[in-house]
């Protein structure tokens, strides 16, 4: 998660507010679901679920009070299809006055965590090589426009004597890069390689 958040979504006059938050571990989940309860004591469920640990291995969900798998697993699923981890989310329902049926449950309780982490947004951790490319400035501009069009994670930019770009490569993408690099460039651009590193993106 990039950071705590809030969205609302409303289904058949039941209203679905989702809140996110990134957490280290099960103590501080379940702290977060706590507060929520706390924030919101008249309504009728808090269904959460959460993601912790490098290799998302904790994995925990409630339907509190829902009927069975309808609300914790399907938010449970959304976090686990995204490769999300340190991520709890907490879907607290007002109920509208109409029946959702299971399958309608399963469908809201899944949107609300979808929709509310497009619109509060996710960190990304990926394990790249890390290419230094440089090139000089009359080329600078060019490369730097296609660079951020292109499939490749632009990651640092540097400028002393030379134009330097440090490029984030994932698994298999090297080859390929460094024939687009040398066909964009005539060949003239030098690359070095400084390793695999763990890189954050916000989104």
């Amino acid at each position: 998660m990039a950071r705590e958040g809030v969205h609302e979504i409303e289904i058949k006059r039941s209203r679905f507010r989702c809140a996110l938050a990134p957490v280290t571990s099960e103590a501080a989940a379940r702290e977060f679901i706590a507060a929520r309860r706390r924030a919101d004591p008249g309504a009728r469920h808090h269904c959460h679920a959460f993601v912790l640990g490098p290799d998302g291995r904790t994995q925990r969900s409630s339907d509190d009070g829902e009927p069975a798998g309808t609300a914790g697993t399907p938010m449970l699923e959304v976090l686990r299809r995204r490769e999300l981890t340190d991520t709890v989310a907490v879907v607290t329902r007002y109920f509208g006055g109409v029946l959702l049926g299971a399958g309608g449950l399963i469908r809201a309780y899944g949107q609300s965590v979808s929709d509310a982490l497009e619109v509060v947004g996710v960190l990304e951790h990926r394990r790249l090589s890390l290419v230094e490319v440089s090139v000089s400035y009359d080329r600078a501009g060019r490369l730097e426009n296609d660079l951020r069009a292109s499939p490749y994670l632009l990651h640092a930019t540097r400028f002393d004597e030379l134009a330097r770009f440090e490029i984030g490569l994932a698994p298999g993408e090297a080859g390929a890069f460094h024939g687009w690099l040398a066909d964009l460039t005539n060949g003239e651009a030098a690359t070095t390689g400084l390793g695999d590193h763990w890189i954050t993106r916000g989104s």
